[in-house]
Order: structure tokens, then sequence, then C-alpha cells
């Protein structure tokens, strides 16, 4: 490629990074809650609660998240009465059905991830916060879940991680992110190599940030013994130089 059309696919794929964070951003966060929920059905008494929850985890898990995609953008229009309905306002639209599909696929690996974060909360942790004699709330936001959230950080990392890769697949229902702008670039300039390997670059600066912030963040949270050496070691040098200022 010559300088003026590597700009030229330059600006185009930087306006795509945009879209392919909003996939991501509207995601995570729509997952994480229809984790919440999940994981709460499944450990609830009711046995159709945990059936139903059981089965939604299996499901999404169990198939591609591309047929999932294809199954709710294609699929769900050829029903008459849905086109018909409010909701074809938000089903119509390729970057909805797109968040969705996604959605319902992260929240059922989030499920397990906060799943075994949870099995690995220390029985003997709860026992002891009930002893005291707190609440069964206090128990969960001040024992259950900070233990919990330490141990299911790292997966749920991947997670993250792995969903901002997935937004790719958006672009085979026209939403046109990073992949799907590469396509027509590569089309339109026979710059295959050049293009994707832009791409690639793109994704792995996005992709290094967020596992380096959500490193630091696993550290911070860590108790103090399970940091790295070379964390503690400058944790103890503050110390020192603030009591030798005291």
């Amino acid at each position: 490629m010559d300088f003026e059309t590597t700009l030229h696919v330059a600006s185009e794929l930087a306006g795509a990074i945009w879209v392919t964070l909003a996939l991501a951003a509207a995601t995570l966060p729509l997952g994480f809650v229809l984790a919440g929920i999940a994981t709460w059905a499944r450990a609830s008494r009711h046995g159709s609660l945990r059936a139903i929850a059981s089965v939604y985890v299996l499901a999404f898990r169990s198939t591609p998240l591309l047929v999932q995609i294809f199954v709710l953008y294609y699929g769900l229009s050829q029903f008459a009465w849905l086109r018909e309905s409010p909701a074809w306002i938000l089903l119509r639209e390729p970057f909805a059905c797109a968040v969705i599909a996604m959605s319902l696929c992260s929240g059922a690996y989030t499920a397990e991830v906060m799943r075994g974060g949870l099995a690995a909360v220390p029985k003997g942790a709860i026992e002891a916060a009930r002893a005291l004699g707190l609440s069964s709330i206090k128990v969960f936001f001040l024992v259950t879940a900070p233990i919990a959230v330490r141990r299911a950080l790292p997966a749920y990392s991947n997670e993250i991680v792995v969903t901002l890769k997935a937004t790719s697949l958006a672009s085979t229902i026209t939403v046109m992110e990073l992949t799907g702008v590469a396509k027509d670039l590569m089309s339109e300039t026979f710059a295959v190599i050049q293009v994707f390997c832009m791409v690639a670059a793109i994704y792995l600066v996005i992709n290094s940030a967020l596992i380096l912030g959500l490193r630091l963040l696993e550290i911070y949270l860590a108790p103090p013994h399970e940091r790295p050496l070379r964390h503690q070691r400058g944790r103890n040098r503050k110390a020192e130089v603030r009591s030798a200022d005291a």
C-alpha cells in the first residue's frame, strides 16, 4: 500500500474501533447481570428456577456464538407476530441483536465463573462470620463476595478479553466494527495482508491494555501474602518512608 492508502485504511479502522468498544461495553454489563441472575437461580431452593438456569447455561455454552447471532437476527424475523410486536423495533437492528446474543452467551460463561468463585470461598470463613452474629446479607457482602471476587477475577478477566474478540462476529450481520470495515477495505484496496495485520495490531494493543489493567486490579485486590514479591517490596518501602517521615 502507498502512504495515502495506508492513511485511508488507518482512518477507517480508527473509526471502527469505537463500534467494537461500544459492542463490548454494552455486552459485558448485560452479561454480568444475566450471570448474576443465573447464579442466584441455580442456588435457589426452587427446582424450576434451578432447571431453567441450568438449561440456559448449558444451551449457550454448548452452541457457537455465531449460530446464536444468526438465530436471533435471521431466525426471529421469520415470525410475523414478532415483526408486528414492539420488540421488533429493537430486534430489527443488527447492533442490538449482536449485543443481545453476545450478552446471553457471555452471561452463561460468566455464570460458571461466578459459581467457581463462590465455591472457592472457605466454609470456615462463612461459619466464623455467622458465629460473630452477622446477618446473611452482611456475611455475603463482607465475607463471601470479597473472597469470591478475588478468586473469580482471573477467569472473568479472560471472559472480558474473549468477549472483546468475539465482537468480530457482529460483522456477519452487517455491524461495521473492526472486522467488518476491514473486509470492505480488503475489497477496496486488495491489500489483504496489510489490512488484517493492522486489525490484528489494534486488537493486540487493546487487549494488552485490558490484560495489564486487569492484572493490576488482581494484584490490588489480592491479600498481602498473595501479592508478587516485587509489589510487596514496593509497599514495604513506602511504609518505611512514611514511618521515617513520622
